[in-house]
């Protein structure tokens, strides 16, 4: 069998595995709600609850299927070869024609995203995007991938150049230093699409920088994100590492919450740091990096691949694509099965810190205004949550926080 067909056949499982998920979230929606959750919606928002998960549901069929089709053209009709047949033949120019293909790809898949977001999420009350900022994300987004994508794709190429089957423990660690990198600059890199202010003085900061000292804990800042220039939704999150840990708000969640209740979100997510959970989820990062390694190695050693799809020779860019896009997504479904196990336990034991701290009762209420602000889905399938859920349903968090501040 050739191998464009075996490539074909992978974007197909992929595609109808995605597919199956989307269904089984679908029925989720029949559910009966949990008595602990069952204030989260009154009657009114828990139909609209209903609408915008249907809605949203059924639109990511359609995108979905619109992206496997596209992909699949491109397969199918050599059209990576043909477009990268346009430019000289020196190595890197075709790398870099390959990408900017793909990346160009995407491109078409954007009147999706600006129905679901401009379009969907306006319709009920959840985006705040002015046109101008949605565009200039697609811009910024389209140019970090291209340069990003140029510059693994020309390390690729160096690396197996240089080194031949050692190829797969260089990949995989430069890689995993890539990942490293970015991760520990997020909280600059964040600057490219957002504003980030320090929290300012006041009963809130004080509190927050209590709970720090008291946990001999130390961040870079506590800044505060401008999270309502494209969304009502809120959220918090820990960041980067070394001196450039910090700690994340939303504005919409310093404006939606009280004190006490900001002051939970933030002890759950200091647990985060007091347990080393980014740092931990690297290790599973290695893991998959040392993988693709490998998927590196078997495609650029197999010639007949890129004769599949019309090159004449080694195409480090397609290399790239075959290597994430198709062979990586036939595994991928594992490691997240893996990785989101860990997450959902790391949630747990990060509640358990809110509880240590005090903030048990104010957590559940936190999570509850959270749910009902971002429109969480309050019975999904326990299938679903195995094999999507980074975090454990609000159901299950409100039962062991409970659970942990009676015991």
């Amino acid at each position: 069998m050739s191998f464009k067909w075996i490539a074909v056949g992978i974007v197909t499982l992929v595609y109808l595995y995605n597919l199956l998920l989307k269904i089984v979230r679908m029925r989720s929606a029949k559910n009966p709600i949990p008595a602990n959750v069952a204030d989260v919606y009154d009657e009114e928002t828990y139909r609209k609850w209903r609408a915008y998960h249907a809605e949203k549901s059924r639109f990511a069929v359609a995108a979905d299927t619109a992206a496997y089709l596209i992909e699949l053209a491109l397969l199918v009709f050599n059209v990576y070869a043909a477009f990268a047949g346009l430019f000289p033949k020196t190595d890197l120019l075709q790398l870099f024609a390959v990408l900017l293909l793909s990346g160009a790809a995407e491109l078409l898949k954007l009147p999706f995203v600006w129905h679901d977001t401009m379009r969907i999420e306006g319709k009920y009350g959840f985006n705040t995007t002015k046109p101008a900022t949605f565009w200039g994300d697609q811009i910024k987004s389209f140019l970090i991938e291209l340069i990003l994508m140029t510059g693994v794709g020309a390390v690729l190429m160096w690396l197996h150049r240089a080194l031949g089957d050692w190829l797969i423990l260089a990949f995989a660690g430069l890689m995993t230093v890539l990942v490293l990198v970015i991760a520990f600059l997020y909280p600059v890199l964040g600057r490219i699409f957002n504003k980030f202010e320090s929290l300012e003085e006041g009963e809130l900061r004080a509190k927050l920088s209590g709970l720090l000292e008291k946990n001999g804990y130390r961040v870079r800042d506590i800044k505060v994100m401008d999270a309502s220039r494209r969304s009502t939704k809120s959220n918090a999150y820990f960041t980067g590492f070394g001196k450039l840990k910090t700690i994340v708000l939303y504005d919409t969640l310093v404006k939606s919450m009280s004190t006490d209740e900001i002051c939970a979100v933030f002890a759950h997510e200091l647990g985060h740091g007091l347990h080393r959970d980014t740092l931990k989820r690297q290790i599973l990062t290695f893991v998959q990096m040392v993988v693709l390694g490998v998927l590196a190695w078997l495609t650029l050693r197999t010639a007949d691949v890129f004769a599949s799809f019309g090159f004449t020779g080694v195409n480090y860019g397609f290399a790239l694509i075959l290597i994430m896009s198709v062979e990586f997504a036939l595994i991928a479904p594992l490691f997240e099965l893996l990785s989101n196990y860990i997450s959902r336990k790391a949630e747990y034991r990060t509640d358990a810190h809110a509880v240590s701290e005090g903030y048990g009762t104010d957590l559940i209420s936190a999570l509850k205004k959270l749910a009902r602000e971002n429109y969480a889905e309050l019975a999904p399938s326990p299938l679903l949550v195995r094999l999507e859920y980074t975090h454990p349903p609000i159901s299950a968090r409100i039962e062991a926080i409970e659970k942990a501040a009676n015991g």
